[in-house]
């Protein structure tokens, strides 16, 4: 009679922690299919620009627009694998009468004012609507035009553009100096497989210890 409150312990505190884990595992299955089809929308054969998109219904899109480059350019501080540390150049897009903005990609540090010297392009990318600005962000500093996070309405405002961003997969002519930095799934956080270890190794302890406790129950007379 001793050994049922552990073992009724034992058993409720396993299929809690086995049951969290499994809860996970439907979460990593469901965000997997969810990143399978960002991915397939990123290298979809790209279409005209929406005209009026959206970011409930176009986000990740591939599109292509042709147009002029044109006004200031916006310089996010960034970092790229192999490239080190560096800017997202951030400019608008004339479309003929209407004007968007267009992620050109990575420059490094010491280029941040070098001339683009192609003005007339085609550009093949993503539509996103990024928003890396929380409270921890730092101002932009105004005086040497440097921005430490995206945020499509507040660029659009700074550019006068509309609230509309072209990721530049390619750009035809290519953009001398610029390293395209196009959308990425692998951004995307998917720690599902790292909970459910965790999660399973709880209840293996926590049978470990149940049975632990069981043995000294035993030894004791």
């Amino acid at each position: 009679m001793r050994f049922i409150f552990p073992v009724l312990l034992g058993l409720i505190g396993c299929g809690v922690l086995l049951s969290l884990g499994m809860w996970q595992v439907e979460r990593l299955a469901w965000k997997n299919a969810i990143l399978a089809e960002i991915d397939a929308r990123i290298f979809d054969a790209p279409a005209p620009l929406p005209a009026a998109p959206s970011e409930e219904a176009d986000k990740y899109l591939a599109v292509t627009a042709s147009g002029t480059l044109t006004g200031p350019e916006i310089h996010v501080l960034a970092s790229a694998k192999g490239l080190g540390a560096g800017y997202r150049v951030i400019q608008a897009l004339d479309l003929d009468g209407r004007r968007i903005m267009v992620d050109l990609g990575f420059l490094p540090l010491e280029l941040k004012d070098a001339t683009r010297a192609d003005r007339n392009v085609t550009v093949t990318g993503n539509l996103h609507w990024p928003n890396e600005i929380n409270s921890s962000t730092p101002e932009t500093d105004t005086n040497r035009a440097i921005w430490f996070a995206r945020n499509v309405p507040t660029m659009a405002n700074h550019l006068g553009a509309e609230p509309t961003l072209i990721i530049a997969r390619e750009t035809t002519p290519t953009q001398r100096a610029l390293t395209p930095y196009p959308v990425d799934s692998g951004t995307i956080p998917n720690d599902h497989l790292s909970y459910a270890i965790t999660w399973f190794g709880l209840a293996a302890v926590w049978l470990g210890m149940t049975l632990l406790w069981m043995w000294r129950m035993r030894r004791k007379p």
